[in-house]
């Protein structure tokens, strides 16, 4: 199945869908997105790896979100987000596929940090410099729409 196939499925079973608030609540998202890369860079000096590799992953959501919300859409689903985003911005070369990956292995590491405890320092660190290059670009891309 190729990711519009999963972002159609996604359409269809109202996973993803209109929002006419959405880009009234972009600016809100992008700095939802820096206070949670913030939060991690200050986890990650304090060692806390766990909360590191959780708050990159939700500064990557965030940023994420702001897409969406650009688009006056909303997601009901983490993995719809994932595929909306996919499907929307790297599919046309306007993100990076290095950095739709990036986000997929945050939501995969932030589900073992929180619900088994396995986390580490290597994988806090990668995520924190995916996590700034995600909101980085996303801020690029949103000034040019």
């Amino acid at each position: 199945m190729n990711s519009n196939t999963k972002y159609e499925e996604c359409l269809k079973k109202g996973k993803i869908r209109e929002f006419s608030r959405g880009k009234a609540l972009v600016s809100k998202e992008l700095g939802l997105a820096l206070s949670d890369y913030n939060t991690a860079e200050e986890s990650f000096e304090r060692e806390n790896y766990k909360w590191c590799t959780i708050q990159t992953y939700y500064s990557m959501f965030h940023s994420a979100r702001a897409l969406l919300y650009s688009n006056n859409l909303r997601e009901k689903s983490h993995f719809c987000l994932i595929e909306a985003i996919r499907a929307m911005y790297v599919d046309k070369g306007l993100l990076g596929y290095g950095l739709i990956e990036a986000f997929q292995k945050a939501k995969r590491l932030r589900e073992e940090a929180d619900y088994y405890g396995e986390f580490s320092q290597e994988n806090a660190q990668d995520l924190l410099y995916k996590a700034k290059e995600f909101l980085d670009k996303t801020r690029d891309i949103l000034k040019t729409k």
